[in-house]
């Protein structure tokens, strides 16, 4: 038994999800270099809500509450991974894992080719986590053109190119 079980995620879920963001992001004070990263910007409840409605975001609870969360955006074939957060108290149980490991059924069930997402190359629990859980670092971005202007847009938010990749994850 796990203390904590994931669903899909509700619209009335949303009010919760930045607060979350937040919390896990400060875990970034720890990062040399990225302090200033630590909890800034944080996805409003109102774009939180408007990515539930398209029905490929999911939420894990423990004892009645939020705990972790997925958003989504689907993009042609690829649904993208826009935020993915776990409370500090609560990482290390594996929560992330059966988060990211469900909504590959979901999008693949979805009809969706491929997940997609953007992080820290560096950072333990960013780009080495995922590539345990099967994504695979983009090199070529002329072939993933969408996933170049990700990065572009994290770089005019103040994020360091240097340390920015992003990958993918075919399904099926």
């Amino acid at each position: 038994m796990t203390g904590w079980s994931i669903r899909l995620a509700k619209p009335d879920d949303a009010e919760d999800l930045p607060a979350i963001e937040r919390a896990a992001g400060r875990l970034f004070l720890e990062v040399e270099g990225l302090s200033g990263v630590a909890g800034m910007h944080a996805i409003t409840a109102e774009k939180q809500r408007a990515m539930i409605r398209k029905g490929h975001c999911l939420v894990a609870e423990s004892e009645g509450r939020i705990v972790g969360f997925l958003s989504t955006e689907p993009h042609r074939r690829e649904l993208h991974i826009r935020e993915f957060s776990v409370l500090p108290a609560m990482q290390g149980q594996g929560i992330g894992a059966v988060l990211l490991r469900a909504i590959g059924v979901d999008a693949l069930n979805s009809g969706f080719a491929a997940l997609t997402l953007t992080t820290f190359i560096d950072v333990p629990w960013n780009a080495p986590f995922y590539a345990r859980l099967g994504f695979e670092t983009v090199e070529d971005f002329e072939a993933h053109p969408r996933l170049a202007a990700e990065i572009e847009q994290e770089v005019a938010h103040g994020l360091p190119r240097e340390r920015r990749c992003a990958m993918i994850r075919f399904l099926g």
